[in-house]
């Protein structure tokens, strides 16, 4: 065999392997476009369906979609960006079933060859796009108890992966598809509170880390709404609620948003007379003590007749509040306990003090004038003096109604009861009196009146 052919024969091998290597597309050589006329073809059609998705017009950008798709992935993230786009208005036009499932399977594979060429982008990586195919999965599949499985595998796996940088999206839905799961009878009530906590952490968790204020309220407002969604679930009942919880309490007593948020479930399933309310109440409060949080362990031992706790709580959340109106409010509700515990002259004191907080409210006047009523057998030292005290008492309707037409009625109503237990005409007139008379009722009540008598 003579050099010259050897030499021929070389040459052609490297030309036709340059050629082979020349004509190479991007799938095949992991390159960005391919090589030769291949990259050209792509680019051509990179361009093409990238304007007429611009433009809206999926069905022209179909034939270049495709090209690039299966031919340069690696060469713009805007193939699956638009590809989602065109598959999205194929699915809305087609109506037959079948078709629509092929289609649906072509959507996930865009996310899926997305992964496999660009899984390992700094921000859109494999984790962050599983979160984006679930959601579309249950977008067109929300009804598929196996679409809801596969979807909540793919939400985990990009919950773990993102962590706090999760999709706000990515984890309501994720709460979402725990529920339906939950009504399907494919998960059971514990799954729901497990998914619940991690979901209401993470939640909070996005609003500390998040700069932007407006951000910030739009995550609370999805947070709110899983919260809403979790209560009404049917699983979020009072009996449900303590035994996941109650256990956890030790070890949580420290932990502010873990007691808001059990605190918050227990109010919204009403669970009014569940010991895990008051327990958690109290822990919240010797965190974070306030007017409302005193308040609320004030009327929780209140509904439990437990009368000492109660006033106890009153107090502090007197202390602790800074706005006048809502002070008398409180003195005022104080007053009717000490009334119910017999204690007239602290009651008194408190109607008074919620007077001078709120000096045009009615009902603090008609606190007093019943203390008086009901104190009138036992008051002075004989039957007279014991019906001294409805003068005081109706002096007290009187003024209540004459700062406030709100209680016009009731105050109108206890003139009326009391007016009757006035002293007679001769009754007045043996003491040394005469009607009109300014007489002063000593004692606790220590108030001046006038004489009148029963009618």
């Amino acid at each position: 065999m003579s050099k010259t052919f050897i030499k021929i024969f070389t040459a052609g091998i490297i030309v036709l392997f340059s050629a082979q290597a020349f004509a190479q597309k991007g799938v095949e050589d992991g390159s960005k476009y391919g090589h030769g006329e291949d990259s050209l073809r792509c680019l051509k059609n990179l361009s093409l369906f990238t304007e007429y998705v611009k433009q809206k017009s999926y069905a022209d950008a179909i034939p270049s979609w495709e090209i690039a798709f299966n031919e340069c992935p690696l060469a713009s993230s805007k193939i699956y960006t638009d590809g989602i786009k065109i598959m999205d208005w194929r699915l809305s036009k087609e109506k037959d079933k079948a078709k629509r499932e092929e289609l649906i399977q072509k959507l996930m594979g865009i996310y899926d060859q997305r992964i496999k060429y660009m899984g390992d982008h700094r921000k859109y990586n494999e984790t962050y796009l599983l979160g984006r195919k679930a959601i579309h999965l249950l977008n067109y599949k929300s009804d598929s108890p196996e679409s809801r499985k596969v979807a909540q595998e793919w939400f985990e796996k990009s919950i773990a992966g993102q962590g706090v940088g999760s999709e706000v999206a990515v984890v309501a839905t994720y709460m979402m598809n725990t529920m339906d799961m939950y009504r399907a009878d494919q998960v059971n009530a514990e799954v729901v509170v497990n998914n619940y906590i991690k979901v209401s952490n993470l939640l909070t968790d996005q609003i500390k880390a998040e700069k932007k204020e407006k951000d910030k309220e739009q995550i609370a407002g999805v947070k709110e709404t899983v919260e809403k969604l979790f209560a009404s679930s049917g699983v979020a009942d009072c009996e449900t609620i303590e035994r996941i919880f109650t256990p956890q309490l030790a070890e949580k007593k420290a932990d502010l948003d873990w007691l808001k948020m059990v605190n918050k479930l227990l109010a919204r399933a009403n669970c009014e007379d569940a010991q895990l309310l008051y327990d958690v109440s109290e822990s919240l409060h010797a965190i974070e003590p306030s007017s409302s949080s005193a308040y609320g362990l004030a009327r929780m031992y209140l509904k439990t007749q437990d009368l000492d706790r109660s006033v106890e709580y009153y107090n502090e959340a007197i202390k602790l509040e800074e706005e006048s109106d809502q002070k008398g409010t409180l003195h005022y509700q104080l007053g009717l306990i000490k009334f119910n515990q017999g204690k007239l002259n602290e009651a008194k004191t408190n109607a008074e003090k919620a007077i001078s907080f709120r000096p045009d409210w009615g009902d603090p006047y008609i606190l007093i004038g019943n203390l008086y009523a009901v104190s009138a057998n036992n008051f002075g030292t004989n039957e007279f003096e014991h019906k001294t005290a409805y003068w005081a008492a109706v002096d007290m309707f009187q003024k209540s109604k004459s700062i406030d037409p709100k209680v016009t009625d009731k105050a109108n109503e206890l003139i009326n009861i009391y007016s009757q237990h006035f002293p007679g005409l001769e009754e007045i007139f043996f003491q040394g009196f005469k009607e009109g008379d300014s007489y002063t009722v000593g004692g606790w009540i220590g108030v001046s009146t006038k004489i009148r008598a029963k009618k």
